[in-house]
């Protein structure tokens, strides 16, 4: 009677390492998406007693700035170019009174801005740009005729001086099926 064999054994010894090296490879070649976002710093809280009662806004301080679907921008009903928006805010957060249809002064002109669900990421985005971009002209024109610096350049004592000067009141109202108006 022939002897029977067993059934020869495979060295496993160094399975553990060709699993650890692959798990480091695949580790180190695979690419982990990052979620991009608007880099938007937000504003200061303001103080407590500088708060506003909401029942005293007047409406000629609001700048109501609308995008319908079709990406076409309504600002005080009317239709505009995003070109032009930056002008036109710059001109009613800075009317101090002098047109009564605009805002009274800096300090108490807001600018709503509103969106339909339909609008494309990319118009939002430039409009808010368009809107930050107003303010920033406005606060450096203030820094070089106050300070003689660019608003950038100046310390934190005299950025939070032209910041209450011109402070950023743009307010986002939740996206809304506006339509083609």
């Amino acid at each position: 009677m022939a002897k029977r064999r067993g059934l020869q054994e495979i060295n496993a010894g160094s399975m553990a390492d060709i699993a650890f090296l692959l798990l480091i490879f695949f580790l180190v070649t695979t690419t982990m998406d990052v979620d991009s976002g608007i880099a938007r710093k937000l504003p200061p809280m303001p103080d407590e007693e500088m708060q506003e009662d909401d029942s005293q806004i007047n409406a000629k301080n609001i700048y109501v700035v609308l995008i319908n679907t079709n990406n076409q921008l309504l600002v005080e009903g009317e239709l505009m170019d995003i070109s032009q928006l930056r002008e036109g805010a710059k001109r009613f957060i800075n009317n101090n009174g002098i047109d009564p249809n605009l805002s009274e002064n800096p300090d108490k002109a807001i600018i709503s801005l509103q969106n339909d669900r339909g609008t494309e990421y990319k118009t939002y985005i430039q409009v808010q740009n368009e809107l930050a971009a107003a303010y920033n002209e406005l606060r450096n024109d203030a820094a070089l005729n106050k300070f003689g610096k660019r608003y950038i350049d100046l310390n934190k004592t005299d950025k939070k001086e032209i910041r209450k000067m011109y402070p950023q009141k743009i307010s986002e109202a939740e996206p809304k099926n506006i339509g083609d108006n």
